[in-house]
């Protein structure tokens, strides 16, 4: 249990939570507690505070919070978080969706709430969306909030024993229940237009065809009737383009199977459609930070990188234009 502001403060830094500024404690009576996991790429944060209030500014903002959305869940108390035009008045089990790019102010009483912070490249919401989800209550008794809520209130004393692949499907599969409680929050306002429905089966398409070594663009847009241009254009808007998609989901998979550690590098390498080993062990390396042996063997680094969007975007192959 933390007993100061100051150090308190420097342990939300340390778990990963953007930055606030206290506003109202009482210095005689403060005690806090702090709880940190990881679950794949989802930081999860079990936070005990005592009455208060805090807020973050313009200048408290840094640029590594614009890779973040931050999902609040209160476990015990109340509390009012207030963002751009939206005020949340949360009771336990509610849940609100905070933008921590942006200047937010929270008052609370004694509460114990959990931070989920999940990657805006994983958990992708349109600007106009997001702007009008920040800040508002998301009931937690009831729809899909109420599974994000029963779940989220467990997962930091959980969150134990996952190897590697594990975690990461364990983290997407909280992510689409995350993205499925903001679209019913929405409700028909939510209603993907065509280029979204398009794409959502372009996404499908790759997924399910993931250890076919010819899936390349070319293939995409024949198999959609479109043009190359046109399947490029869908997703320049994205954080990743078509071909680094597919060499990035190809890596994942290929990273999930090395840790189970039953089949040779090469073998797993062939299975998720690429060719040449040593260019996949080159592509793994630049990507991970480590080489696949490393992970087979169980001797990687402990700091994992997330895949990079721009290096070796052919999906495998050396032309990512066919």
């Amino acid at each position: 249990m933390v007993t100061d502001i100051e150090t308190f403060q420097e342990a939300l830094t340390a778990s990963g939570l953007p930055p606030v500024r206290s506003g109202r404690h009482d210095q005689g009576e403060f005690r806090a507690g702090i709880v940190s996991r990881d679950l794949g790429s989802l930081k999860v944060i079990e936070l005990v505070t005592p009455e208060g209030e805090c807020f973050r500014d313009a200048r408290s903002s840094r640029s590594a919070d614009e890779e973040w959305w931050q999902i609040e869940l209160m476990v015990r108390g109340r509390a009012r978080v207030e963002q751009g035009r939206g005020a949340a008045d949360l009771g336990p089990t509610d849940l609100v969706l905070v933008d921590p790019a942006r200047p937010v102010r929270f008052a609370s009483s004694a509460s114990t709430h959990v931070s989920i912070l999940v990657p805006r490249k994983e958990l992708r919401l349109r600007a106009g969306d997001a702007a009008r989800l920040a800040g508002v209550r998301i009931m937690g008794d009831r729809g899909p909030g109420a599974l994000v809520s029963s779940l989220a209130r467990d997962m930091v004393r959980s969150l134990s024993g996952f190897r590697v692949g594990q975690a990461e499907r364990s983290a997407a599969a909280v992510i689409e229940l995350i993205s499925v409680t903001l679209e019913a929050q929405l409700g028909g306002e939510a209603r993907p237009g065509p280029d979204e429905e398009l794409r959502a089966r372009i996404l499908g398409y790759i997924e399910a065809r993931l250890s076919d070594r010819e899936l390349a663009p070319a293939v995409l847009a024949s198999a959609h009737h479109i043009s190359v241009r046109r399947l490029h254009r869908l997703f320049e808007d994205q954080p990743a383009s078509v071909a680094a998609l597919i060499r990035r989901r190809r890596l994942e998979r290929c990273r999930a199977d090395l840790a189970r550690g039953d089949r040779t590098v090469t073998a797993v390498a062939a299975r998720w459609g690429f060719a040449d080993p040593a260019y996949f062990s080159r592509l793994f390396t630049a990507t991970y930070g480590y080489n696949p042996m490393a992970l087979k063997s169980g001797n990687r680094a402990p700091d994992v990188k997330a895949p990079a969007a721009g290096a070796g975007e052919d999906g495998g192959h050396r032309n990512p234009e066919r």
